[in-house]
């Protein structure tokens, strides 16, 4: 009788799969640190007596479009182009090419994704509220949560990034399919016709080895204004260029032209153009009270990252294991998943974006309001399973290396 193989539920990765995320980590945790720093910054200014000064800056233009949409359609579009470079790798090379090593992560990702859209859906129809809001909370910012496990998990096992980042990863990839799918407004089949043939132009380029940057560029902003035009947001423009670059090295090649790219964007995307929309973005005047705190969609939203994102992402990973043959690695307890899970709330760039796509005036900024303090309370209470779980695994590394 043949015995079939078990599969593993977060394999020890390769070493150099591990070097790449800590490498990721490494970068994420500053460009988070940045972007906390511009969010805290937009609120106090947004709250102070210069508030006037920084909504006369959010609409002043600048060409065809004023500050605020530069950085949602314009400085968030590289965000998601590193995005989509980070997608394919982890598609074709990474941590998603083998079906047995993606499968729970995917599925986490998918369950975190639908439960918080649930719950957020629920709370909004009883409650006479807004269900247009629905996507708000089901979004991971990869940064803020890479950024924490960074901070508190220096002995965590390496699994647990490894996780953590796919489960990011696959997450943006549902809620972008969502907002292309969703959140389109005057939709233009001409500009997106045009949008796909630059998207088909700069594949063509890819795949005939054309080196030379200066001819991508045209296609690149020719991709993402057809795609504005188009009623598409115009970060998908993004995404689809990340996904249509090569990630496979040919034989002369040391590094392919995604992680080329990767290399050279990812310090702009983490450290001016995530930052810059969080100042743009983030800066929500606090107040209503009692109103604020009744509000459905800011229930709605809290709820949905704080509860629904663990409740998702843990139950799927926990019931994968009871209905399939995975199983979860013997480095790794369920209290160690749990903290990932909790983690995982916290929403931030991706959440502002679909808030700003989902409502205008009080409830836009009732929302934004119910995401950072929503991320805030998934990072603070993340954080602290996690600093125990470090404990733990500290002294087991500890213990493990006296005996030898």
């Amino acid at each position: 009788m043949i015995k079939l193989a078990r599969l593993r539920f977060l394999p020890d990765p390769t070493s150099r799969e591990d070097t790449f995320v800590g490498d990721f980590l490494r970068r994420e945790t500053v460009g988070g640190a940045v972007a906390l720093v511009a969010a805290l910054a937009a609120v106090v200014w947004a709250n102070s007596a210069f508030g006037g000064g920084y909504e006369h800056l959010r609409e002043f233009e600048i060409g065809p479009l004023n500050v605020e949409q530069w950085a949602a359609d314009g400085a968030l579009t590289l965000f998601f182009f590193v995005t989509g470079l980070e997608l394919k790798r982890e598609f074709l090379v990474g941590s998603l090419s083998k079906i047995s090593d993606a499968i729970v992560p995917v599925v986490a990702a998918a369950c975190g994704v639908a439960v918080p859209a649930l719950i957020y859906t629920i709370v909004n129809v009883v409650g006479d509220g807004h269900p247009g809001g629905w996507a708000i909370p089901s979004a991971t910012d990869i940064a803020f949560a890479l950024a924490v496990l960074a901070i508190v998990g220096s002995s965590l096992p390496g699994q647990l990034r490894a996780f953590l980042l796919t489960l990011a990863v696959v997450d943006d990839l549902i809620v972008i399919v969502i907002i292309a799918a969703f959140y389109a407004h005057g939709f233009d089949l001409t500009a997106l016709i045009l949008a796909a043939l630059c998207c088909a132009a700069y594949a063509v380029l890819q795949h005939l080895r054309v080196p030379n940057v200066l001819v991508y560029l045209p296609l690149a902003v020719g991709a993402w204004w057809f795609t504005h035009e188009s009623g598409i947001h115009a970060t998908i423009a993004g995404v689809v260029l990340g996904l249509l670059t090569r990630v496979r090295t040919d034989r002369p090649e040391e590094t392919s032209p995604a992680e080329r790219i990767e290399h050279v964007l990812s310090p702009w995307s983490a450290g001016v153009a995530v930052p810059f929309f969080a100042l743009m973005s983030a800066g929500v005047v606090i107040g209503g009270g009692a109103q604020l705190a009744s509000d459905p969609v800011v229930i709605g939203v809290v709820l949905g990252l704080v509860v629904g994102k663990p409740l998702g992402v843990f139950c799927g990973s926990w019931l994968l294991t009871r209905l399939t043959r995975a199983e979860i690695d013997e480095d790794i307890s369920w209290t160690d998943v749990l903290g990932i899970s909790v983690l995982a709330g916290v929403g931030f760039t991706v959440s502002l974006l679909v808030s700003d796509l989902s409502f205008t005036g009080a409830e836009r900024e009732a929302a934004k309001t119910a995401v950072l303090f929503g991320s805030l309370i998934s990072a603070l209470l993340g954080a602290g399973i996690l600093i125990g779980r470090n404990r733990v695994h500290r002294r087991v590394a500890e213990q493990a290396h006296g005996d030898v």
